[in-house]
């Protein structure tokens, strides 16, 4: 039990640092010119896609316990894993 509170907690710090990221990127979309603003706009929106299916799996993550566990982590994993692929992807372009 102990290890899926540290992870929850884990998750939730991650997400919120993730998130202040994403903020960050969208002021630098909203400071640049207009040519830029539109082609990093739909990175933004993904980006915030992801974000919300993180978000939202950090409630069922908090949920779920005993054998539904491993099989919410499982998904969870692949969610956290699409994010920070995305972030870091995004934070490449618009460096």
């Amino acid at each position: 039990m102990e290890l899926q509170e540290a992870c929850k907690q884990k998750r939730a710090a991650q997400l919120k640092e993730w998130s202040a990221q994403i903020n960050l990127l969208e002021a630098k979309v909203q400071n640049a010119e207009a040519d830029l603003k539109v082609k990093y706009s739909s990175e933004l929106v993904e980006l915030r896609k992801r974000q919300r299916a993180a978000s939202e799996n950090m409630k069922v993550l908090a949920k779920a316990s005993g054998d539904a566990w491993a099989q919410v982590k499982e998904t969870s994993d692949k969610i956290w894993e699409d994010l920070k692929t995305g972030l870091a992807d995004a934070q490449a372009k618009l460096h």
